[in-house]
C-alpha cells in the first residue's frame, strides 16, 4: 500500500525529529540521508551542467547555490586575482540586463578594450615612452566614459530585489566560486533566466572600474593590515610550488594589468557548463523545474572543461618561518603543518584534533593558553588552510595577551601538540567532538541556503552529495588511537611553517636599532 504523503510542515517536523534522534544517538546518519534522498533529484543537461533539486516545501521560498569549480588555485602568474574579479563581473548583467543599447555598448566595449590594450603594452614595455603612455591613457579614459554611457547600473541586483529576492551574494576561495540568492517559490522561471543569462553571455561592462574596486579591497584586507600581510607571506612560504601560495585577492601588479581579454579567456575555460553545478532547495517541484532548467540553461553550448591542475607541492623538508615587524601592530602567531587533502580518509581525525585543541572554551589550547596561563586573548584552528581540494595545512592562530611575546605562545602551543602525540585524549573529549560535529552539520541543514551550499560543496569535492551524511559515519569511527597516530604523523618540525607579527617600536634617528648592524640583525621573510 502506498504510504501517505507528508505535508511540507510534517516533513520539516519529521526531519527535525531525525536530527534530534541523531544527536541523541539511536538513529544513524542513514536515516537523515534517506529523508533527503526521497526528496532530491539529480539532473544533468546535455551540455554537462549538473543540477540537484531538493524539495523542501516548508515555506513558499527557495534558495540555490551555483558552484564553479575554479578558484585562485587555477590562476597563473599575470592573472592572479582573476577568479575573484570574475565573481564581481558576474553581477554586471548580460546583453539583456544592464544596458541601454546592447549593440551600441558592444561596439563601445570593443573600442575600449583596444584602447586599453594599446596603453597596457606601452606601459609595460621594456623602455616605455612616458609621453606616449599619457596619450594612450587619455584615449582609454575617453573610451571608458563612452562605454559608461550605455550602462544601467545594478540592474541585475535590482531585478532580484524588486521580485522579492534576498541573500544575494557570492564568494571566491582557493578551490571554488559560489553564487547564491533566494526567491519566492513562484519565481522559478525568473531564477532560471537570470542565472543562465549571466553565464550564457556575460558582458564585461565597467570592468576597469570594478578592477579598481578589487584593488581597494586588497589594500584594505592585506596591505593595510599587518596580519593580512603576514598571512600572505605565510602561505607563500608554506607552498613553494602549488598555487595555494597565491593570495586569493591576487598580486597588486596583476590587478593593475589584467584585461577584459584575459577575463573572457578565463570565463571560456573555467565556466564551461561541465565545470558548473547548481543546487536548488525549497518549495520547488523537480518535475516542474527541470523543463525550465532545460529551456534556459540548455541554451548554453557545451565546450571542453579545464584541464586538471598539474602542479603538485613537493614534500616539505625544512621548517619555514616568516616574521613581519610592525611598529603599530600587536603580536600575532600562527603555525601550520602539511596534511593531505580534505577528501583523505583521515580527515575526520584531523577535524577531531582541531576540535579537541581549539573547539571552544573547553578545548585544550583555550584552557592552557587563555584560561590557565593567561598567555593569549584568543586561539583558533583550521584543518583546510588555505584550501581543501589539494594537500593543505592544519593551522593554529593565536592572539597573544598584552605584553606576551610570540615565543611564549609558541612554547605553550607546542607543549600541547607534544602531549597529543604521547597521551590518549579522554573519552569525554572525543565524545564532545562527535557531538559538536553532528550539531554543526545539523545547523547547516536548517536553512535552504545552508543545504544548497553544503550539497554543492560535497557534490563538487566528492562527486556525490551523499558524502555529507556519510561523513557522520566516518567521524563516529574516530578513535583515540587514530588521534595519536595522526598527531605523530603531522606534527613534525620538517613540515611546519610559522608566521609571526612582531611589535617593533618605532625607531628614531641615531638609535642602535636604526644602525646598519641593527638592521642586519632583524629577522625577515616578509616584505
Amino acid at each position: 500500500m502506498k504510504q501517505p504523503q507528508l505535508s511540507g510542515v510534517s516533513r520539516a517536523l519529521a526531519l527535525a525529529g531525525l536530527a534530534m534522534a541523531l544527536l541523541a544517538g539511536p538513529a544513524t546518519s542513514q536515516d537523515l540521508l534517506k529523508s533527503f534522498e526521497e526528496r532530491t533529484t539529480v539532473h544533468t543537461l546535455k551540455n554537462g551542467w549538473t543540477f540537484l533539486i531538493v524539495e523542501r516545501p516548508v515555506v513558499p521560498v527557495f534558495s540555490f547555490c551555483t558552484l564553479a569549480d575554479v578558484g585562485s588555485a587555477q590562476e597563473v602568474p599575470g592573472i592572479t586575482g582573476l577568479a575573484h574579479m570574475f565573481e564581481h563581473m558576474a553581477f554586471k548583467g548580460s546583453p539583456n540586463l544592464g544596458t541601454r543599447d546592447a549593440a551600441g555598448e558592444k561596439k563601445a566595449l570593443e573600442e575600449l578594450e583596444a584602447a586599453y590594450q594599446a596603453y597596457n603594452r606601452e606601459r609595460l614595455a621594456a623602455r616605455p615612452d612616458s609621453a606616449k603612455v599619457e596619450r594612450l591613457l587619455a584615449a582609454f579614459r575617453d573610451k571608458q566614459k563612452a562605454a559608461a554611457a550605455f550602462v544601467v547600473q545594478n540592474e541585475f541586483d535590482d531585478v532580484i530585489t524588486r521580485e522579492g529576492g534576498a541573500e544575494l551574494n557570492a564568494t571566491t576561495d582557493t578551490d571554488k566560486t559560489r553564487y547564491f540568492f533566494s526567491l519566492p517559490s513562484n519565481k522559478t522561471e525568473l531564477f532560471a533566466f537570470l542565472e543562465s543569462e549571466r553565464f550564457l553571455h556575460p558582458v564585461f561592462r565597467e570592468f576597469y572600474e570594478e578592477r579598481d574596486v578589487v584593488q581597494e579591497e586588497r589594500r584594505a584586507s592585506v596591505e593595510s593590515q599587518a596580519v593580512g600581510r603576514m598571512m600572505e607571506q605565510f602561505t607563500a612560504a608554506a607552498f613553494s610550488a602549488h598555487p595555494y601560495g597565491n593570495d586569493i585577492g591576487g598580486h597588486m601588479s596583476d590587478l593593475q594589468s589584467f584585461t577584459i581579454t584575459d577575463a573572457e579567456a578565463f570565463f571560456r575555460t573555467y565556466y564551461a557548463p561541465e565545470n558548473l553545478l547548481t543546487v536548488v532547495v525549497g518549495d520547488v517541484r523537480a518535475q516542474e523545474l527541470i523543463p525550465l532548467v532545460e529551456r534556459y540553461f540548455g541554451r548554453i553550448p557545451a565546450r571542453p572543461g579545464p584541464a586538471p591542475l598539474r602542479t603538485v607541492e613537493p614534500p616539505q623538508i625544512v621548517e619555514k618561518t616568516v616574521v613581519l615587524e610592525d611598529p603599530q601592530a600587536q603580536p600575532f602567531y600562527m603555525e601550520g603543518y602539511k596534511k593531505p587533502a580534505n577528501t583523505h580518509p583521515d580527515q575526520p581525525v584531523y577535524d577531531a584534533i582541531d576540535d579537541i585543541l581549539t573547539g571552544g572554551r573547553t578545548s585544550r589550547l583555550y584552557r592552557a593558553l587563555v584560561r590557565d596561563k593567561k598567555l593569549a586573548a584568543n586561539v583558533s584552528g583550521y584543518t583546510g588552510f588555505p584550501g581543501t581540494k589539494y594537500p593543505n595545512l592544519i593551522t593554529f592562530f593565536v592572539t597573544p595577551a598584552f605584553g606576551v611575546q610570540n615565543e611564549q605562545v609558541q612554547a605553550a602551543l607546542r607543549d600541547e601538540l607534544e602531549r597529543l602525540k604521547r597521551e590518549d585524549v579522554s573519552d569525554a573529549e572525543l565524545a564532545r567532538y562527535k557531538t559538536r560535529a553532528k550539531a554543526q552539520l545539523l545547523r547547516q541543514l536548517r536553512t535552504n541556503v545552508g543545504i544548497a551550499i553544503e550539497f554543492a560543496e560535497y557534490q563538487n569535492e566528492y562527486g556525490d552529495w551523499r558524502e555529507l551524511f556519510r561523513s557522520l559515519d566516518r567521524l563516529e569511527k574516530v578513535t583515540k588511537e587514530d588521534i595519536r597516530r595522526v598527531a605523530n604523523q603531522v606534527f613534525q618540525k620538517s613540515s611546519r611553517t610559522v608566521g609571526m607579527v612582531v611589535h617593533k617600536p618605532q625607531e628614531t634617528p641615531g638609535s642602535p636599532q636604526s644602525s646598519p648592524a641593527g638592521a642586519a640583525r632583524t629577522g625577515g621573510g616578509a616584505r
